[in-house]
């Protein structure tokens, strides 16, 4: 096959900072991987690993550079499934040599996929986690948008969506808790987010202590974002949640994406299409997901003080289809 496999460490500043249950940061730190056939077409895939994973920018670059020799054979896509483990370094590598693919055979990455045809789709914006008057004065600002993520914390909650839904009173929420509630704040929680009109709340308790939520009557749609990665993890969701996030960072790739969200689709689970805070070519390869989703948050470029050129078209918070001079 006489395939050539790189991979480099890459940073973009975010615009202020990207404010998480879990801390805050002031770029994102994405690894990019790159595969060159023997007739100069390059293939190009971007993840960021994260921490909560136990992932590193170096582990995951040497983890790809790993495959150098079974990519230079010739390994596809499907061989990827079982000689890696789902996480950001399999997501790059998948999604390169998808883009490898579609440019050897002339043919869009989405029918190679077996997907229609993506379309322009909204993304929900996300806000930042911080003390309730700082997010009110965010939620004013964005408060134009259709559907706002508000990134919550535990202590203080109930207040924080209280001041968003004062800031942008007409637009749809999301809830983001990144596992910071627990089972003594949970009820409260849940009432303000219904008192607010949320409409999905993400990960409200920690992956692996979870079981509470089969117990409960949940007034609102619960969505499993650090409690799933790929399919193999949909059977300990059953009665806990009502949709999944997809995130290929997790999944381990487009390859692993379509199948889950095929899988997720088959058990009843609604769908979210998610991201890391990445450029433009990590959200590209979502992109053809999205439309087969409830929800979009494909907002990591907007997060960004600068992103690729070429990079997807933004006009507010609807997202075009990637050109294929981005992916695909």
């Amino acid at each position: 096959m006489n395939r050539v496999l790189e991979a480099a460490i890459e940073r973009f500043p975010i615009a202020g900072a990207f404010t998480i249950a879990r801390g805050s940061r002031t770029e994102a730190v994405v690894v990019l991987a790159t595969v060159t056939d023997a007739e100069g077409r390059v293939g190009r895939g971007e993840c960021v690993p994260y921490a909560r994973y136990g992932e590193t920018v170096e582990s995951v670059r040497d983890l790809i550079l790993a495959q150098a020799d079974a990519v230079a054979a010739g390994a596809s896509r499907t061989d990827l499934l079982t000689v890696m483990k789902p996480g950001a370094a399999r997501n790059a590598l998948d999604c390169a040599l998808f883009d490898l693919e579609a440019k050897q055979l002339g043919r869009p990455a989405w029918e190679i996929a077996g997907l229609t045809a993506p379309q322009t789709a909204t993304t929900a914006y996300t806000l930042s986690l911080g003390d309730p008057e700082s997010m009110e004065a965010a939620a004013r600002a964005a408060s134009a948008r259709p559907l706002l993520k508000v990134k919550l914390g535990g202590a203080g909650d109930p207040e924080r969506i209280a001041a968003v839904r004062r800031g942008a009173p007409d637009s749809r929420l999301i809830v983001d808790a990144n596992e910071a509630w627990r089972a003594e704040t949970l009820e409260a929680n849940l009432a303000a987010c219904v008192a607010a009109g949320v409409e999905l709340i993400e990960q409200p308790l920690p992956a692996g202590e979870d079981e509470l939520l089969a117990a409960i009557v949940r007034p609102i749609p619960i969505c499993a974002d650090e409690s799933l990665h790929d399919r193999a993890g949909l059977d300990a969701l059953s009665r806990r949640y009502d949709a999944i996030n997809i995130k290929l960072d997790k999944a381990g790739g487009l390859t692993e994406a379509v199948m889950l969200a095929h899988e997720a689709r088959a058990r009843g689970f609604s769908l979210m299409i998610g991201c890391m805070v990445g450029t433009s070519l990590a959200m590209a390869p979502a992109m053809l997901l999205a439309h087969h989703a409830d929800y979009v948050d494909l907002d990591g470029p907007l997060l960004l003080a600068r992103d690729r050129n070429p990079a997807l078209v933004f006009e507010g918070s609807l997202i075009h289809p990637p050109t294929p001079d981005l992916w695909g």
